[in-house]
């Protein structure tokens, strides 16, 4: 497995990964030594370096190519650790996340299949002239020239004679961890793309270290890993539902002083972080700033949402979710106690919310999740079942 140095890259894949091991299989995986922790207790062997990626407190480029130009950097950096480490151990076959660049080159090097795992949407047949102004103004952009030239040298010092921007959104062979209708034009998707759906970690839903209160409506508020700097926020949620009816559980991350937050009633747990699918399961709503992991695992739990989205795919995820009936989205400029209290109220209590929900779920579970993932990726192992 070439990973990705970040935990939405890696929780979306790592019950599959965990039950790839505990089916007899030894799996490697590549990630940056920051996230060691997170990916060994899946019984992997390691394959560790040091990692550029933005982590903490550091930001990320607001630019969309310069953001692509920073997995860029970090695939070419550790491509010589992995080349060393593989050209003396060589798999039977690649699985990487769509941030681990450097998994297609290494197929191409051993002569192996390489298939991707990806925790968000795919592109479609179509895709380049749906998206060509979007596209137009990142690949024409200076940092998105600059990020194909070095792509193609990349590619060109390893003997690939090939587009970049065609490389990265073609993959040959894709598992999508995504319910299908978080997907945009599901139907004009590749027969290269199969659906396994969430693949949710066993381990962490049976994290026991927070239990829900009794007789007390459950609310989740959180904003991710990467977009959870936001005490003014924060302190919207604690002056909306201050002394209400919700239990209120707010993750805010490891960048904002808990101090700063004032007077915080005791209906409302203020955490560093929390484990995320104990609390949804117990949940009754969930604010998000609607990352796909997050989108996804509100759907497998049957959970409402109220989405304030923050950047990248976001957007086109909370309308996705307003569009299917199973929440609403508000704008970040329009966010205020009594706005954020209303939508919260409305998408808990409404029967029609939670009729759409309880089909959604049942579709997002039957996709199979991790049993039909493990039988696609030893399927496409010479070595089989």
């Amino acid at each position: 497995m070439i990973g990705c140095t970040a935990p939405s890259h890696i929780y979306p894949s790592l019950g599959l990964i965990a039950e790839l091991v505990a089916r007899g299989h030894r799996v490697t995986y590549a990630v940056g030594a920051s996230m060691k922790d997170v990916v060994e207790p899946a019984g992997v062997d390691i394959v560790s370096y040091d990692s550029t990626l933005p982590q903490g407190s550091e930001a990320w480029p607001e630019d969309p190519a310069s953001a692509m130009r920073v997995f860029l950097d970090e695939a070419i950096g550790s491509y010589a650790v992995l080349t060393d480490f593989y050209d003396a151990q060589r798999p039977d076959l690649l699985l990487y996340d769509i941030g681990g660049l450097a998994a297609p080159l290494l197929g191409r090097r051993y002569g192996i299949r390489a298939v991707q795992l990806s925790p968000t949407y795919v592109a479609w047949d179509g895709y380049e002239e749906d998206m060509g102004e979007v596209l137009a103004s990142i690949r024409n952009s200076p940092s998105g020239s600059r990020y194909r030239d070095v792509y193609a040298k990349w590619l060109r010092d390893n003997g690939i004679d090939a587009d970049p921007w065609d490389w990265i959104s073609h993959p040959s062979e894709v598992l999508s961890l995504i319910p299908r209708v978080m997907q945009p034009n599901a139907d004009r998707v590749p027969t290269s793309v199969q659906f396994v759906g969430p693949c949710l970690d066993p381990v962490r839903m049976a994290d026991a270290c927070w239990t829900a209160p009794e007789n007390r409506k459950v609310l989740l508020v959180s904003f991710g890993t990467g977009f959870n700097e936001r005490p003014d926020f924060y302190r919207t949620c604690i002056e909306a539902f201050r002394d209400s009816e919700w239990h209120v559980v707010i993750a805010i991350g490891y960048r904002v002083d808990a101090t700063s937050l004032g007077d915080v009633p005791s209906n409302i747990e203020i955490l560093r972080q929390v484990p995320q699918l104990t609390v949804l399961a117990a949940a009754s709503a969930f604010v998000t700033h609607a990352g796909m992991g997050g989108c996804t695992e509100a759907l497998w739990f049957g959970v409402p949402t109220v989405a304030i989205p923050q950047a990248v795919d976001q957007f086109g995820n909370a309308a996705t979710l307003d569009a299917l009936g199973v929440g609403v989205q508000l704008a970040e400029e329009d966010v205020t106690a009594d706005a954020l209290r209303e939508a919260v109220d409305t998408v808990a209590t409404s029967a029609a919310v939670a009729a759409r929900l309880a089909e959604i779920s049942a579709d997002v579970r039957a996709h199979g999740g991790i049993d039909t993932a493990v039988e696609a990726v030893l399927a496409a192992s010479p070595r089989g079942r």
